[in-house]
């Protein structure tokens, strides 16, 4: 980082870090204006830590404290064979952003995707979301696809 500012210590979260990441967690669906329920922020946590599943989660800190978070998973492609790595969830605290945060979690997590053989790491962002794609703009390659949903 160019800033002056101290880089960021980024690793995994430990179980007895959910105080930590909550508060990120819950500003994180704020932004996008959504909520979940308790169980499910519950089994998120408890995914997040589960060998067994193929998420993971990164936290950045600075001096201590969590200013940044990054969930993803891993996941089987028809286009590859190597897994894709989707990094699902990417947030930075309002007074930390602008500080190489986002980016410094991004290539942490093309770090470990590489290291687990994946061939892609793709991500989403909403349209509206021009501050985080200025950052995207730079460090990745807009595929032009749309998504749609269909709820179940």
């Amino acid at each position: 980082m160019t800033t002056g500012r101290p880089a960021p210590v980024i690793h995994p979260l430990r179980p007895d870090e959910r105080a930590a990441w909550e508060p990120l967690w819950l500003g994180y669906l704020a932004f996008y204006e959504t909520e979940l329920t308790p169980a499910t922020i519950d089994t998120t946590w408890a995914r997040l830590h589960d060998p067994a599943e193929p998420t993971f989660l990164l936290g950045a800190f600075i001096d201590g404290r969590l200013v940044g978070i990054v969930q993803y998973l891993f996941h089987r492609s028809n286009w590859s064979i190597g897994d894709s790595c989707y990094l699902q969830d990417l947030f930075v605290v309002a007074d930390a952003r602008g500080n190489g945060i986002g980016r410094a979690l991004i290539e942490a997590v093309a770090e470990r995707a590489k290291a687990a053989g994946s061939e892609r790491l793709y991500w989403h962002t909403h349209e509206t979301n021009r501050t985080a794609q200025a950052l995207y703009d730079q460090v990745a390659t807009l595929s032009g696809f749309i998504q749609y949903r269909k709820a179940l």
